[in-house]
């Protein structure tokens, strides 16, 4: 017999209690072991959960079976295979001069076209300038993009296999991509320096005693005279769906022995009427590439993307890093050397076509041996990791599309492949009970480098020097997604991915961006507020766009987290915002603060003066971000408070990408009564009476002042507007959950974790019908009017 429940006090509107045993059911559980595990509901989005996809382009076939490296500019032996990892989307080649964006009108002819966006990596350029010709769906602006390079010697000879980003089936029928191997041996470990010139056009040389080259279905073994070596043939196979190229050279024809080979490598534009590579023209055409600028095409080599760039600093190939490149380039000024896509020292290379410190030393004995070597490639500090996205929306790169600012998805997808790159930072020490987690999502018109090697990624990540977080920063799909639709999936599949491969502590996580990053901040913490347990966004705008109170956003009232911020209840917020910011209005985040105080939510509200120019970008060159690790210190998150408010918008939401955002905390399955119109919201609010302790009090709103000290002189000065809490009051334990409803039409309670069991009392105020579920309890019980 099932017990009979006490009848709920009905206060306003009608309510009915039905037990739902089959929704969300108690025990559940969550996904790997870094990430939660236990009572459903699960905090975060589905996505979060998903187990790991895998790109074709990451698997093998025929002889190779070494699991890829995945953070790039880094070489390794596994298996008795020797594998080199690029980086993504830095298929620019040389630098011919200052390069604005990659956007559709830039790569094309340098004018925005009508469909074009104009503009979209304004603040992170790449440093090289070629573009691809225009046509599409051979090139798909990403042809030449290096993925992989694997050496592996067999039987009769040594296998090579060239793994790429985007390979079309145009591509291969037309002969429109080519790469060129160059080859030197190393007798008694010393290897040659001596440059020899590539064939086929390149225009660039380097330590070489045989060059292979591949193109379409065919591959040559030629010698520095650009003689035929040997008379067997070099085997060519693509393989399409996984974008692979292999070529087998047989050992008749050049025999490593044994020893030690050094190896250079460039992908490039074939020009299968002339017989050789294309070297880029100024302007590209239907037919030719382009972004030559001020460079010399007979010196200027025709590769868009080179082997063997290291990450490691301070070597000769490594590609080093700072937000606005090299200060001593006496050829360009600062802006004109972004280092932003690691692309710096291959652009300054392929100028002149210099490959020789552009090499791996290959030992072909470690190989025969089938030896395991990892040595080169780094466990901690900062990095760039590759992973498989859930979704392979296309081919290559794609800006020719328009952005709809009012859309709920402001901007289509640019970046289309199924591998994906993200920067991540793992901090030296690890604590015990597993890393902390730590999104830093990225500003409009930057990328996922952004943050790389700043301060304010390793102070995030290294805390007190104990309790270490791993900081990550994506792609976001392109640089104007807002964090929306397959953008807004991107973090969480980085975080998955994460997950999988480093021990975290599920309750150790917080999240800090800069600008559009902060609008990321604002975001997922309204959604999914059981994932953190602090927020620091940096010259965030409350709202996709610009927003002036009492003007609605001009992305939109959907996109306004403002209206959100009544889910916050449980994550503290320290929001930095400037005066004088000439992007993120400070009208609407003084209003973001005031609402934090007026809910009498914790919150800190630095308002800066900056120097003049300096209003938005200030903060971030003067990166100094100690007080906000100190702020997100190593709080852990809640997942069970005694009070929990949640706003749902479901224009918020996008089913397939597994981030419909419908529950938080012991609530689930939130549900709107009248979900019409462009922006419909709902509030739940429940306190349960099961856990003796009311409210902390909200204690009084302060106001002082300070000076953050870092980079930029005299600067920078802010006053501060800040709200802390009391003591929560014991209370008296009751079974009873007191529940605030509008236009909700449906909630679940997770009864166990609202520490209150099958016979709760429900007094309910709402002003509508209302649903109550609790999960588990098997029983039903109807009120009338």
């Amino acid at each position: 017999m099932r017990p009979r429940p006490r009848r709920a006090r009905v206060l306003a509107a009608t309510v009915l209690l039905v037990a739902s045993a089959g929704i969300l059911p108690v025990g559940a559980q969550g996904g790997p072991n870094s990430l939660y595990q236990g009572p459903s509901p699960r905090p975060g989005p589905d996505v979060l959960y998903w187990p790991l996809a895998t790109a074709p382009q990451l698997t093998n076939a025929g002889i190779w079976h070494a699991p890829p490296i995945l953070v790039s500019g880094t070489t390794a032996y596994r298996q008795g295979e020797f594998l080199y990892q690029d980086w993504m989307y830095d298929d620019r080649g040389a630098a011919g001069g200052f390069s604005c964006c990659r956007d559709s009108g830039h790569i094309r002819n340098g004018s925005d076209l009508p469909a074009g966006n104009g503009g979209e990596n304004l603040i992170s350029p790449g440093f090289g300038t070629y573009t691809y010709p225009q046509t599409r769906p051979t090139y798909a602006e990403n042809a030449a993009d290096l993925v992989e390079l694997r050496v592996k010697p067999t039987s009769g000879g040594t296998a090579f296999r060239v793994t790429l980003n985007t390979l079309t089936q145009q591509a291969v029928a037309q002969d429109a991509v080519a790469f060129t191997i160059a080859l030197a041996r190393c007798p008694g470990g010393t290897c040659p320096t001596v440059a020899q010139p590539f064939p086929h056009g390149a225009n660039a040389h380097a330590p070489a005693d045989v060059f292979l080259t591949v193109h379409g279905s065919t591959g040559e073994l030629l010698d520095r005279a650009f003689h035929p070596v040997g008379s067997s043939p070099v085997t060519v196979a693509a393989d399409l769906g996984r974008r692979q190229i292999e070529a087998r050279v047989p050992k008749t024809d050049w025999d490593p022995a044994g020893g030690q080979v050094r190896t250079s490598a460039g992908v490039g534009l074939w020009n299968a009427a002339a017989g050789g590579y294309f070297v880029p023209q100024q302007n590209a055409d239907t037919i030719h590439p382009g972004g030559l600028g001020n460079l010399n095409p007979s010196t200027a080599s025709a590769f868009f993307n080179i082997a063997f760039r290291d990450s490691r600093q301070g070597l000769a190939n490594s590609e080093t890093f700072h937000p606005l490149g090299s200060w001593a380039d006496p050829n360009h000024g600062v802006l004109a050397e972004p280092t932003y896509w690691r692309d710096y020292a291959q652009g300054l290379a392929l100028r002149s076509g210099d490959l020789g410190p552009f090499h791996a030393d290959i030992n072909f004995s470690k190989l025969a041996q089938g030896a395991t070597d990892n040595s080169q490639v780094p466990t901690t500090g900062a990095m760039d990791r590759i992973f498989s996205s859930h979704w392979d929306l296309g081919q290559g790169v794609d800006f020719n599309q328009g952005c709809n600012a009012t859309s709920p998805n402001p901007c289509p997808p640019e970046y289309k492949g199924q591998l994906q790159p993200y920067a991540v930072y793992i901090p030296a020490h690890r604590p015990a009970s597993g890393y902390g987690m730590t999104l830093l999502p990225h500003s409009l018109s930057a990328n996922y480098n952004q943050y790389y090697n700043t301060n304010n990624q390793s102070a995030y990540g290294d805390r007190d020097g104990v309790h270490g977080s791993i900081v990550i920063t994506t792609e976001d799909r392109g640089p104007d997604e807002w964090y929306h639709g397959f953008g807004g999936a991107d973090p969480f599949e980085a975080w998955a991915d994460v997950a999988a491969r480093f021990p975290l502590d599920a309750a150790y996580t917080d999240i800090g961006g800069y600008s559009m990053g902060g609008y990321a901040t604002y975001k997922f913490t309204t959604q999914y507020p059981d994932l953190f347990a602090a927020a620091h966004p940096t010259v965030g705008p409350p709202a996709v766009g610009i927003w002036v109170p009492p003007l609605p956003p001009t992305g939109g009232d959907y996109s306004n987290t403002n209206r959100m911020v009544a889910s916050l209840r449980n994550v503290p917020f320290l929001m930095w915002n400037t005066v004088n910011d000439e992007l993120v209005p400070y009208a609407g985040a003084a209003t973001q603060a005031n609402t934090f105080d007026q809910k009498g939510y914790r919150y800190q509200f630095w308002s800066f003066a900056m120097p003049p120019g300096l209003g938005h970008l200030g903060l971030g060159l003067h990166d100094n971000f100690n007080p906000g690790a100190d702020f997100l210190g190593t709080a852990h998150v809640d997942r069970n408070p005694a009070h929990v408010t949640y706003v749902r918008n479901p224009k918020m939401d996008y089913p397939q990408n597994g981030t419909t955002a419908d529950h938080a905390y012991w609530l689930s399955g939130v549900t709107l009564r009248d979900g019409s119109g462009t922006a419909p919201l709902g509030t739940i609010d429940v306190r349960s009476e099961g856990f003796g302790s009311g409210d902390p009090p909200p204690l009084a709103t302060t106001h002082g002042a300070g000076v953050l000290t870092g980079t930029i002189p005299l600067c920078c000065t802010y006053d501060v507007q800040a709200k802390s809490w009391g003591p929560a009051p014991a209370a008296p334990v009751a079974d009873v959950l007191d529940i605030n409803a509008q236009n909700i039409s449906d909630v679940t309670v997770n009864v166990r974790r609202a520490h209150v069991d099958c016979h709760v009392v429900l007094n309910i105020v709402s002003d509508g019908p209302v649903t109550v579920h609790l999960a588990g309890c098997g029983w039903s019980e109807s009120s009338a009017p």
